[in-house]
């Protein structure tokens, strides 16, 4: 008898218990100097930056108009959905590693691996373009200096990657990296100073701004306009809703990446002071100003000057320039360069602990994981981290760079809000581990009886607590409802002409889907729940957990083809570290391996 592949690469971690050693506040190697007003600043610090200075007048003029507001909400939304989703996690499992410790908790190490994978493509990326933009926001007001400087010492021929080697972009994530390697408290310190910075800007715009709002910019009629002004710009219908519903809902799809970064918090579970308290406030609480920040920004913006004229590289410097009002422009500029470092600062913490949680598992090399004995922060990988950005930020262009900002986050949005899911209807006190379990109960079990399956799918015997059955019909519900999302998403993507023209076809497949998609919802609400106290949990599952899920699908097909490909590629590489690295070095395989030895009843597949 042998053990199946599935099963290896399904093996869990622990789900931590608060009496255990190293549990919701047990001991950690890394040093605990953070606090809920640190992890707020940070989550914010690296959200409010390219979405404040940036998206609000891309998104208004050509995608949504004045109803850039409604778009900014809409974001607001399903980001927090995804937010409770993780500050119920980081109260339950106040460990480094954020997405990728939930899905390895919850769902298995093979799953976890490409999560904690992408989510290093999301953290290098993110923090990469956030480089790249602040160098070239400051060459903009210094006249194109480091541009023409560094196209005449390396420039680079090559269509795909960027004109010229910018050694400031490269530069950046370095320095930051040897400030968060050797001095996390007094580096958290001064991003709350600037944290703080950027708050107050976006406050002197608000507040600014209003005083030159005018009503009438919400309200253009394209027929009164001077065509000589307007020749060549897209008005649209003019009025609020100038682009109509579904373009308000396309800025909806690009604001919900201004909200990326909040995620940083949930990495931080074993640098912080009381995670469970301090992570679920921090999230909530950062979200809360995120969003406060980007409506009023948007409201001013559009108000003050007409979304067809807002300038989509700095919108906020030049509204206030048009209005006549300079002094606020540069103050803007000025906040702009401080809300960028701290943006790259918040982009950068979690990379090194994503990389030393997996490293501690086996799963990338150990070395990486190394803490530093006095600076009590790995060291090691914060640095290679560091490097490995700043290549990155140096060596291709910035549109490439946003163009991969989102999958990797969309991704781990959608694989926390499933695993919190099953996290509620599996029974803390029944999860097993093959490495844990004694050598006489590691045997194949039999599978339960086809009567007993069918009658647990609508839990027709009102189990009152979960079973391992109720747990397996759960995980498999959650998967088809994932599944029957992406179809539908599908649908509404290619067919939705389809159906508003009454096509029977397309009315039979979308009630299908639709039915199918209820029915899996029905079938987990209705499961034994996990009756275990939290400090936080998340109201409404599954429904909030199966709404979060949809939305980041639906996203997610609103990527171009080269993300797509670009994205495989690096799935490839992460293949095929797993397969000649990761499989036999992992942490849980190392446990499993001595006790499956000793009997002969088990054969271990290798690679």
């Amino acid at each position: 008898m042998s053990m199946p592949w599935w099963r290896i690469l399904t093996r869990r971690k622990n789900l931590p218990s608060r009496t255990q050693p190293g549990g919701a506040d047990g001991e950690t190697r890394l040093g605990r100097v953070l606090n809920t007003f640190d992890l707020t600043a940070l989550g914010v610090g690296a959200t409010l930056g390219v979405g404040v200075y940036v998206l609000a007048g891309h998104v208004s003029r050509d995608q949504a108009g004045p109803a850039v507001i409604l778009s900014f909400l809409i974001a607001a939304v399903a980001s927090f959905l995804a937010g409770l989703c993780y500050a119920e996690f980081g109260a339950r499992v106040p460990k480094a590693g954020s997405a990728y410790i939930y899905s390895y908790v919850c769902i298995g190490e093979f799953v976890a691996f490409i999560t904690g994978w992408n989510l290093i493509l999301q953290y290098i990326i993110g923090s990469a373009s956030i480089s790249r933009g602040l160098s070239l926001y400051l060459d903009t007001l210094i006249g194109d200096i480091l541009k023409n400087t560094f196209r005449n010492i390396a420039p680079i021929n090559a269509s795909f990657l960027s004109p010229y080697f910018d050694f400031f972009a490269f530069a950046l994530p370095i320095l930051l990296a040897v400030a968060l390697a050797f001095g996390l408290k007094k580096s958290a310190v001064m991003n709350n100073i600037f944290t703080l910075t950027n708050i107050a800007i976006v406050l002197f715009v608000t507040i600014a701004g209003a005083f030159k709002a005018d009503i009438a910019n919400w309200q253009v009629d394209p027929s009164t306009l001077n065509t000589t002004i307007t020749e060549g710009l897209n008005i649209g219908e003019g009025g609020f809703f100038p682009f109509g519903i579904e373009g308000m809902l396309k800025g909806a799809a690009t604001c919900f990446f201004g909200f990326v970064g909040f995620d940083c918090i949930a990495t931080t579970g074993e640098e912080v002071k009381s995670p469970q308290r301090a992570i679920p406030r921090a999230i909530l609480f950062s979200l809360i100003i995120i969003f406060l920040s980007y409506f009023g920004i948007s409201t001013v913006l559009t108000l003050m000057w007409p979304y067809y004229l807002q300038d989509v590289n700095a919108p906020l410097p030049y509204a206030f320039e048009q209005i006549g009002w300079s002094a606020a422009k540069w103050i803007v500029a000025i906040g702009g360069i401080v809300g960028l470092i701290t943006s790259l600062f918040g982009a950068m913490f979690p990379l090194p602990r994503i990389i030393y949680a997996m490293s501690q598992d086996g799963l990338v090399f150990r070395f990486l994981g190394q803490v530093h004995t006095h600076f009590k922060t790995p060291v090691v990988g914060t640095m290679c981290a560091g490097l490995l950005t700043g290549l990155v930020a140096a060596s291709l262009d910035l549109k490439q760079l946003v163009s991969m900002l989102s999958i990797g986050t969309l991704l781990a949005y959608t694989v926390v809000a499933i695993s919190i899911t099953i996290l509620r209807f599996t029974n803390r006190e029944e999860t097993y581990i093959e490495a844990t379990e004694s050598s006489s109960s590691i045997k194949m079990k039999k599978n339960s009886s086809f009567t007993a399956t069918l009658l647990q799918i609508f839990n027709c015997r009102v189990l009152k607590h979960p079973t391992k059955l109720s747990s397996r019909i759960v995980g498999g519900m959650i998967f088809l409802y994932t599944i029957f999302s992406l179809v539908l998403c599908l649908l509404i993507v290619h067919s939705k002409k389809d159906l508003a023209g009454g096509e029977v076809w397309a009315i039979v497949v979308w009630s299908i889907i639709c039915c199918a998609i209820l029915i899996t919802l029905i079938s987990m609400a209705v499961q034994p729940r996990d009756a275990s106290e939290a400090p936080f949990k998340v109201p409404l599952v599954p429904l909030l957990p199966g709404i979060s899920i949809f939305i980041n699908i639906y996203l997610m097909l609103m990527l171009d083809t080269y993300t797509w490909i670009f994205f495989s590629i690096w799935l490839v590489i992460g293949f095929i570290l797993y397969t000649c690295y990761g499989f036999r070095n992992s942490l849980r395989f190392t446990e499993m391996e001595p006790l499956l030895r000793s009997t002969n009843r088990f054969k271990i597949y290798t690679v």
